[in-house]
């Protein structure tokens, strides 16, 4: 099958430039006799008016260069189509591309595109809000709202403001409900994972996986901070054991377990982040996983 690939390139996101990524990609995709298109990345994030070139072009594949929540919006509004998506990364963070053992090289990545297969990917949604990667509330949400605010991207910036906000750090209350129960608890953070990334190839949730149709739930309660960072610690190295999901100890330091659904209601109006981008916060948050609803290319 012939292919046509439409290359999204978002021109702010992460630090590098995009006017070289271009003429490079131009080159490459021009030297397979592969048709292509290019069009930059748009701030609203609605991508429908590509919806009469995919159909007039018979566009195969799509190529996000950019970051986790460019690829979020992207998808959201393509996902309908019989398409391939890849992704050049080019974010902060890169967790989906990390997840999916997509080199950051653009060189690497972009071979990827080319030689690589195209694999069913998870997806979910919060509130109806389609994300690829990650969603949290409380303390990483703060980290991701003024990392938003900063004039310079990249990972020393957004350690800077790790630091910064974990001194400061306090709980939030939230009710729970997972499998027909509800429980109330205090916790520094909720993350919401359906990649094992964080991003920069820290892993909070270590047993996640984009294609097994589950939610990894991490939850950082109440505690001294000296604890947190060493029960953080546990978690990212992956010595925290998963529970299961009919047994949540709400005890525990680290609650970690796996749904595909899961309702919290946020009392303490805790900041929220959709794939690493600063979002609303609602009351209430229902969020379920979509299995397989698209394909993600991805290294052999």
């Amino acid at each position: 099958m012939s292919r046509h690939i439409l290359y999204i390139i978002n021109p702010i996101s992460g630090t590098r430039k995009k006017k070289d990524l271009q003429a490079f990609i131009e080159k490459e995709t021009t030297e397979r006799n592969i048709p292509f298109s290019i069009f930059p990345s748009v701030a609203n994030g609605d991508y429908t008016f590509l919806h009469g070139i995919i159909k007039e072009k018979q566009v195969t594949d799509i190529v996000i260069a950019g970051g986790d929540g460019t690829v979020s919006q992207v998808v959201n509004s393509l996902m309908d189509f019989d398409l391939n998506f890849g992704i050049i990364p080019c974010g902060s963070g890169n967790g989906l591309a990390y997840a999916a053992k997509i080199s950051k090289d653009p060189v690497n990545a972009l071979q990827t595109i080319f030689n690589g297969t195209a694999a069913a990917t998870d997806g979910f949604f919060i509130n109806g809000h389609f994300a690829c990667m990650l969603c949290g509330l409380g303390f990483d949400a703060k980290v991701a709202h003024d990392f938003a605010q900063q004039p310079k991207r990249g990972l020393s910036t957004y350690i800077k403001q790790v630091v910064k906000n974990f001194f400061a750090a306090h709980t939030y209350s939230f009710e729970i409900t997972v499998n027909k129960e509800i429980f109330s608890i205090e916790a520094y953070f909720i993350s919401i994972a359906n990649s094992n990334q964080f991003g920069n190839n820290f892993t909070i949730a270590p047993k996640a996986s984009l294609s097994d149709g589950l939610l990894d739930i991490v939850i950082v309660t109440s505690q001294s901070k000296l604890s947190v960072l060493l029960q953080t610690l546990r978690q990212v190295s992956g010595r925290n054991k998963l529970q299961p999901e009919t047994a949540v100890d709400k005890n525990k330091a680290v609650i970690y377990f796996q749904t595909d659904r899961i309702i919290i209601t946020n009392i303490s109006n805790a900041p929220l982040h959709i794939d690493g981008e600063p979002a609303e916060t609602p009351e209430k948050i229902n969020i379920q996983v979509k299995p397989g609803c698209f394909r993600l290319i991805q290294p052999l």
